[in-house]
């Protein structure tokens, strides 16, 4: 009975338990509220970014870092079975591979090949947009329909196209050429950078046309008053403001290069002709063996080329743009 009449003490008259228990919440949330708007402002703006980019940090570490230290781990050690440490063995192993020679030297050719042709037909493509042609949406939409056809719709194209009996042949037998295998043939890589160019010129053009925009137009006009030449308005003005997307541009013709493996493989398989044997290839097949520390040691040594390509491009960037980002 007194463990009942205290009970029924410490009871606030006419309030419900779920009423005092809200009260309760809302008393803690406002000292919080109260805490934090006394705080640190450079402490609040650090929780506040902490909270917003914690989550995509731990993913990028998670789901990319750490596996790459990973890679990095199995490239010095002899096997996963005897992780005994070899230093630079595995690099020198597979930098006298024959097969590893075959495809960097490949994959290096089309990237030299297709990646500046691919800045500069975009680049050309969208200032011709940029003038009074015929036809204007018709143009852009030709090079933007490889953006929404499939890889595998292109790979058929191109297998009716540049087959032996395909369309290319028979079109170029009426004037007495004579049937090319283009796959098997030395003239292997034109097909591919042409498909490499076809697919992703589009995409280029549209942020080299976004970029033209941006531009100052009272630089232009007064160019224009002054009397200055197209030339010297391009190489003087546009492409200055062009050059972080140049910058862009270029580094994502780069990873593009390094990703059409995907319809090589499709084209020709495993082990294609000689002249198509890509980076990719050797690490797909290496995998199947499965040789870990050789496809591993092959990806850091990728890793480092592709870092230190885009460490050059981005120190030309900022010689050649900072005038204008100031």
């Amino acid at each position: 009975m007194k463990i009942a009449e205290r009970f029924q003490k410490n009871k606030a008259p006419g309030q419900p338990p779920k009423k005092r228990a809200a009260r309760g919440v809302r008393g803690i949330t406002g000292k919080a509220r109260r805490v934090w708007n006394g705080g640190n402002e450079q402490m609040k703006d650090l929780l506040c970014s902490i909270g917003f980019l914690g989550p995509s940090v731990t993913g990028v570490a998670l789901f990319f870092i750490a596996p790459f230290l990973v890679v990095v781990y199995y490239s010095v050690i002899r096997s996963p079975i005897n992780p005994e440490f070899v230093g630079l063995s595995n690099f020198i192993s597979v930098l006298n591979n024959s097969s590893f020679q075959t495809a960097a030297k490949n994959t290096a050719e089309f990237s030299v090949i297709a990646v500046p042709l691919a800045v500069v037909l975009s680049l050309a493509l969208a200032l011709l947009l940029e003038c009074r042609i015929p036809c204007k949406s018709l143009f852009r939409t030709f090079f933007l329909s490889p953006m929404m056809v499939p890889v595998a719709s292109v790979v058929l194209i191109w297998q009716v196209v540049f087959h032996y009996r395909g369309t290319l042949n028979v079109f170029l037998a009426h004037f007495g050429v004579d049937p090319i295998d283009w796959l098997n043939s030395p003239y292997c890589l034109l097909v591919i950078v042409v498909l490499f160019l076809w697919k992703n010129l589009g995409y280029n053009m549209i942020l080299f046309m976004a970029a033209l925009n941006n531009i100052p137009k009272e630089l232009l006009e007064v160019a224009d008053v002054e009397g200055a030449s197209a030339a010297h308005k391009f190489f003087n003005i546009k492409l200055r403001y062009l050059s972080p997307t140049v910058l862009f541009v270029a580094i994502l013709s780069i990873i593009n290069s390094f990703k059409v493996f995907r319809e090589i493989y499709l084209l020709t398989g495993d082990y294609p002709y000689n002249g198509l044997y890509m980076m990719q290839h050797f690490m797909n097949n290496t995998f199947k063996q499965p040789d870990y520390q050789k496809m591993a040691t092959a990806a850091v040594l990728l890793a480092l080329v592709m870092v230190a390509l885009i460490a050059l491009l981005f120190k030309a960037e900022d010689i050649f743009g900072k005038d204008v980002e100031g």
